[in-house]
């Protein structure tokens, strides 16, 4: 997840000056959105190469969105890299381990880790 606003840690970012007003020209003053605009992506990464980038603007990405977009992309570029002798490897997020997911990974991967690994 990126936040388009960009990172700004109100702990680590500091403005050295002699007093606030000279603080405030010199960017001491950071307005943050209520609700920073943000994007989610997904790049499959291995010692052969990376996959295109998958960008997931559409809000909360659900088992759905991430049988659509992001598996077709992961099976296409690995079996490039590899052939047959792979083994795709994701975390618990609820995307990934949705009974329709998991699947889809036996159905077309020729080696995945399950959920319940």
């Amino acid at each position: 997840m990126f936040d388009i606003d960009g990172v700004y840690n109100t702990q680590n970012d500091r403005v050295w000056a002699v007093d606030r007003a000279d603080a405030d020209k010199n960017g001491g003053i950071h307005q943050k959105r209520k609700f920073p605009l943000k994007v989610m992506v997904w790049l499959g990464a291995c010692c052969k190469g990376l996959t295109p980038l998958v960008t997931l603007d559409e809000g909360t990405v659900n088992h759905t969105v991430y049988i659509e977009k992001v598996l077709p992309v992961a099976s296409k570029y690995e079996n490039q890299f590899f052939g047959s002798d792979w083994v795709f490897q994701q975390d618990g997020a609820k995307p990934h381990s949705h009974h329709l997911s998991q699947k889809w990974c036996r159905d077309n991967f020729p080696s995945f880790i399950e959920k319940d690994r």
